[in-house]
């Protein structure tokens, strides 16, 4: 009996030694749980999105160039030194960083899967063609007499407008969603680390968001910021 009454008494010890642990480690994991569930749900952004939001930036400053033809056929005041800042952004991080992605880690391999080829090589062609459009862009805007330049302006933007706008839409709805399916996960994880190592190498820590900064300031300055306005009366 009083066997049995010691075994009960040890039990209910070390039962409130066990409790009482539970009560003081339990909010340590509580708050570790928390850290967790933050670090999970931390963004990630896929190369997809980021390809994708980088369009975005691109597709603002169509709507820049778009404006800058307005303002020279209605003869009104434009700032060659704002369209000169765009097509800066487009040769810095458009040409020389989103499309050297596209360059480097998606075009060879589809390639080398020997899928969608003539649509790359058209992406390529495109590339190149791109650049001379923006140095052409660049020289206009910057030479000491825009304005005998205005006819030549209109006609280089808008062949660069009507290129771009139907090579990022069959990007971001062919290429892109295609190339998820020919790379494994473990390196489409990783192909996403390393695009934003080189972003924010390129760019320093603002990255991404100091681009989208940039292309604000010149849209208000143009007076094109506020999104309400393109809403039809």
């Amino acid at each position: 009996m009083t066997t049995e009454l010691t075994i009960r008494r040890r039990f209910i010890k070390n039962a409130a030694v066990i409790a009482g642990g539970a009560l003081i480690v339990s909010p340590l994991l509580f708050a570790k749980s928390i850290l967790n569930s933050e670090a999970k749900n931390k963004e990630e952004v896929s190369p997809n999105d980021d390809l994708m939001r980088e369009h975005g930036v691109l597709r603002r400053i169509i709507l820049i160039y778009r404006e800058a033809i307005h303002r020279v056929q209605n003869q009104q005041d434009l700032n060659p030194a704002l369209i000169s800042k765009s097509a800066n952004l487009i040769r810095h991080f458009i040409e020389d960083y989103h499309e050297k992605l596209e360059e480097n880690f998606l075009f060879p391999r589809f390639e080398k899967a020997g899928q969608l080829t003539d649509l790359v090589t058209t992406l390529k062609t495109q590339h190149r063609v791109g650049r001379k459009l923006t140095n052409h862009i660049i020289e206009i805007v910057t030479s000491k007499n825009f304005k005998s330049h205005e006819k030549d302006f209109i006609e280089v933007i808008s062949q660069f407008i009507r290129m771009y706008e139907p090579h990022a839409a069959r990007e971001d709805t062919v290429l892109f969603p295609a190339f998820q399916q020919i790379v494994s996960k473990s390196e489409y994880k990783e192909m996403g680390e390393k695009f934003e190592d080189e972003e924010h190498k390129l760019f320093g820590k603002s990255g991404f968001n100091g681009i989208v900064s940039q292309v604000s300031d010149i849209e208000k300055a143009l007076n094109i910021y506020d999104l309400s306005k393109f809403t039809p009366r």
